[in-house]
């Protein structure tokens, strides 16, 4: 009972902190890890002292990186996995092997024995692969270049697990005697990774179509979890990374008819223990350490950041990686990782390393592992943007000014429409476009499309705004729309602005700036939506047509009304439910004029889902 009691205070708090820390870190532009960690430290042992067993969390925890790496597995069909292996054990090589190396030399050259060197630089040389895959997948960024490249490093860093805890007995004084088992243990890995290629292949898709054909979805999500666990527990026993077991077993099912439905009922465990491992990691920083020694932690810290950076950077210089995604390449492998922690505790075991050292390297590798999100964080907006402009092409500039009546600012799949509407009946529209690779491509085609950022008003007069009779706002960003509005009304008055909407609220916030003629980007593509499932239903084509008109004049002229008030949200809200009411009484009376009731066909499935 007591300990049902303490299991149940233990989950309260670990829920209450990440309820309330990540989405505090999150309106704050921090991220939901830089939350997670927060909520961790917060809560362990040098915060509030709720939760004191941090390790024993962390070791339940780390189960969410496997069910992460499981997951990108299941992305990865064996010939897209086989056209990474460049990356992975060209540029994932040159990062461990070059990384530990240097560091190790820097090491020595403050007088650190070789072999103590080089089992912290090892252990260094790994980066977090929780960090780096769940910030490329909160970015969505896993498809672009710098994602692929972060990809294939981490990937290899878990394979090398194998020569890397194979080495360390070698380098204790009892080398002679940890020299066959250590290699012993290597051969054994590998053929333990053996028989799970050969076994998968031939008994995990029969099993998964026996388990699937019980027809109890429950049994199939425990299946899921049992061949995640097993996997994992298999690679455990021979000493190899739990998640690289993972990774080859998603891989050998990511060409399966399952793979869809293992990752739908897997991802709600990934992310529910990827955030608890988090949260361990902030507990398990022992600022005792880190306060005894803050100097040397702080030089721990920076020289092997400053190592990595170097190496990574030449990395990124080598591999095609487009120059402004290269900062988020850079420091999420310049960062320590948690395979280091196993590397530590490895060395420490052979007698390579003692505990105060372990301590401190394990202190290091936490510290960095904090900074590297809040790093992110500061690149983001200071960085980045003056890297994509240094990066971005220059072919496509405007250098003369343009006299075309009418000026579209943004070029994507909205203004696209726009564009070739107009080209289609002989209007040569002036087009201004800020993403360099959409411009780059839309010239291949023929178009004509000028990179430049439109708020810019150096820009907006060249393309000839002070001429022109129209602009079309069709940027993504919703304030960069409202200030490129601004500055037009204020220089150019004359100018006609015709403007893409992305919701209600933008709606309003132009209208608001005196623009009317507005269109919501999804609004009739949904309208047509609703017409055919009027006329799925039964309706004739002509009264489903009809019916959605109404309804898009009513919503219009409701959304007139409603936009003096849109900063009052309780008088928005009454005002749309009186709207909805006068909506539904017309479409009452409309039937009853046409003789309709609610059981015949076309109206009797509408009319049971309007309350």
């Amino acid at each position: 009972m007591e300990h049902s009691t303490a299991w149940l205070t233990t989950s309260l708090i670990y829920l209450a902190a990440a309820v309330i820390a990540v989405p505090l870190a999150r309106a704050l532009g921090l991220g939901s890890i830089i939350g997670y960690l927060g909520a961790g430290i917060a809560i362990g042992p040098w915060g509030l002292k709720l939760v004191t067993d941090a390790q024993t969390i962390l070791s339940v925890a780390e189960f969410g990186v496997v069910l992460m790496l499981f997951l990108v597995g299941l992305e990865l069909e064996p010939r897209r996995l086989w056209a990474l292996r460049r990356p992975i054990f060209g540029w994932g090589t040159a990062q461990v092997v070059v990384s530990a190396a240097l560091m190790a030399a820097v090491g020595m050259a403050f007088g650190v024995p070789w072999q103590i060197a080089l089992a912290a630089g090892l252990g260094l040389s790994m980066s977090s692969t929780a960090i780096g895959l769940a910030v490329l997948n909160e970015r969505s960024a896993l498809p672009t270049n710098a994602g692929q490249g972060v990809l294939s490093v981490s990937l290899f860093q878990d394979v090398s697990a194998i020569p890397i805890l194979a080495l360390l007995p070698l380098l204790a004084p009892q080398a002679a005697q940890a020299a066959g088992g250590g290699w012993w243990g290597a051969a054994k890995v590998v053929a333990v990774i053996a028989a799970l290629l050969l076994g998968g292949r031939l008994l995990l898709r029969p099993a998964l179509r026996w388990i699937a054909g019980s027809k109890t979805p429950e049994i199939f999500t425990a299946a899921a979890l049992l061949l995640v666990v097993a996997t994992a527990a298999l690679m455990q026993a021979v000493g190899l990374s739990m998640a690289l077991g993972a990774f080859l077993a998603g891989v050998l099912l990511a060409e399966s008819e399952y793979r869809r439905e293992l990752e739908t009922d897997l991802e709600p465990f990934k992310g529910l223990l990827l955030g608890l491992f988090f949260i361990a990691v902030g507990m398990s920083i022992d600022f005792a350490v880190v306060l005894a020694q803050p100097g040397l932690i702080a030089a721990i810290v920076l020289g092997f950041l400053v190592v990595k950076a170097i190496v990574v950077t030449a990395i990124a210089r080598w591999m095609p990686i487009p120059l402004a995604e290269r900062p988020v390449f850079v420091m999420l492998l310049a960062q320590g990782g948690e395979f280091g922690f196993v590397v530590f505790q490895a060395a420490q075991g052979a007698g390579v390393i003692d505990a105060a050292t372990q301590s401190l390297l394990v202190a290091a590798v936490a510290v960095s592992m904090l900074l590297t999100p809040l790093a992110l964080v500061l690149a983001d907006r200071w960085l980045v943007p003056r890297l994509a402009r240094q990066g971005a092409p220059t072919l496509g500039e405007l250098d003369e000014p343009q006299h075309e009546p009418v000026i579209i600012a943004g070029f994507g799949r909205y203004g696209q429409v726009v564009g070739r509407v107009l080209l289609a009946n002989g209007i040569q529209p002036t087009v201004l476009d800020y993403d360099s690779e959409a411009v780059e491509g839309i010239r291949r085609f023929g178009i004509t499309v000028f990179y430049g950022d439109a708020t810019r008003l150096d820009l907006l007069r060249k393309a000839g705004a002070a001429e022109a009779r129209v602009l079309v706002v069709a940027i993504d960003d919703v304030e960069q729309s409202l200030a490129l509005v601004d500055m037009a009304r204020a220089h150019f008055p004359a100018l006609q602005i015709v403007a893409r909407a992305r919701n209600v609220q933008h709606l309003y916030q132009l209208r608001d700036r005196g623009v009317t003629l507005i269109e919501r980007e999804t609004f009739d593509s949904a309208l047509m939506s609703a017409r055919g499932v009027l006329e799925a239903l039964g309706f004739e084509r002509h009264q489903a047509r009809n019916l959605t008109l109404r309804f898009r004049r009513h919503n219009l002229e409701q959304l007139a009304e409603m936009a003096p008030h849109f900063k009052d949200e309780s008088k928005l809200i009454a005002m749309a439910k009186i709207g909805r009411a006068q909506m539904e009484q017309f479409m009452t009376d409309e039937r009853q004029r046409k003789g309709l009731r609610a059981t015949d066909e076309g109206w009797a499935d509408v009319v049971k889902g309007d309350d």
